[in-house]
């Protein structure tokens, strides 16, 4: 209840978003008053051995690490206290619930792409259900760019040639403002959104009032026959390669004596550079995909060899 003294302060929108404001303003405190005793300092000395001040002026020789190492312990304790802090809110923003909804987004100069597991697909904007937590999965086109929700208090940073996640949940109903914090190019300025938060109701409705023919997976799957995957990865291949039923979330053991988990960057590694991780008693026969797919196809092969996580070859 403290934030609604403030002026001009208007209160986050997360479950997390309260201690978000409590640790800034910690921080804003915490630098206001080092600052407070830098000035008070600097003002003391100033006036005590200035020009006209008759003060003894002789050089003594004399050791005070007390005060040294006094004000270093002081000074490292609080700044060590704000860091355990911080980053006890960092893990708790960043846990993965049982129950999230799975979102991804593409960015590219200069618009925000989402695309929903039924196959829905919005353009700067997307749309969420309250009260439950939602996993970004984001992917860039092009250049670096960042998605920021300040009602949220989340922003984070999106890199080509990588996935990015991120967890976020909307306590109220309401549309909210999504922006690009990473300079991207001359139109980085137009590069917003915005996040509708809907009852679950009403979400599920949206959600069946804007469906297309076809889901992700299933979109996924035609462009996985149409790239030709199918000719090694299906039943009754000639070609020897690594079955992909029953492969998404289980541990797969590489060349190298290594074993890596079959999650989102695993597969998308595997489409672009297949030989950088190859599965043991395999031959690295794959092509590489990259410059051949974009993110949004991408997102579709990974949705596809997802579904297939409940077979078994």
């Amino acid at each position: 209840m403290w934030r609604q003294w403030i002026p001009f302060w208007h209160p986050g929108l997360s479950p997390q978003s309260g201690d978000v404001d409590l640790l800034f303003a910690g921080l804003l405190m915490t630098s206001a008053l080092v600052l407070g005793i830098l000035f008070f300092l600097l003002t003391l000395f100033c006036v005590r051995y200035r020009a006209g001040n008759l003060i003894d002026r002789e050089d003594h020789i004399a050791k005070s690490w007390h005060w040294e190492v006094g004000w270093t312990t002081a000074s490292l304790a609080c700044f060590v206290g704000l860091f355990v802090w911080g980053a006890s809110v960092y893990f708790e923003m960043y846990k993965t619930p049982a129950d999230e909804l799975v979102v991804f987004v593409v960015a590219k100069q200069w618009m925000w792409k989402t695309q929903h597991p039924g196959g829905q697909a919005e353009i700067n904007a997307l749309h969420v259900p309250t009260n439950r937590p939602v996993r970004l999965v984001m992917a860039s086109q092009d250049v670096i760019h960042s998605f920021f929700i300040p009602a949220l208090r989340l922003k984070h940073d999106v890199v080509p040639g990588r996935y990015q996640d991120i967890e976020i949940e909307v306590d109220r109903p309401g549309t909210y403002h999504l922006f690009c914090a990473e300079y991207c190019g001359t139109d980085h300025s137009g590069m917003i959104g915005e996040i509708v938060a809907m009852d679950p109701a009403d979400f599920s409705n949206w959600l069946t009032r804007q469906a297309p023919s076809s889901s992700l997976a299933g979109e996924g799957g035609a462009l996985f026959r149409e790239l030709g995957c199918s000719g090694c990865h299906g039943p009754g291949s000639k070609i020897r390669a690594p079955p992909l039923e029953g492969l998404y979330g289980r541990p797969v053991p590489l060349s190298d004596g290594s074993t890596v988990i079959a999650d989102d960057k695993y597969i998308r590694d595997s489409i672009l550079l297949p030989r950088s991780q190859i599965v043991a008693s395999y031959e690295p026969l794959m092509p590489s995909f990259e410059g051949k797919v974009s993110e949004e196809q991408l997102l579709r092969l990974v949705m596809y060899i997802k579904s297939l996580a409940g077979r078994r070859s």
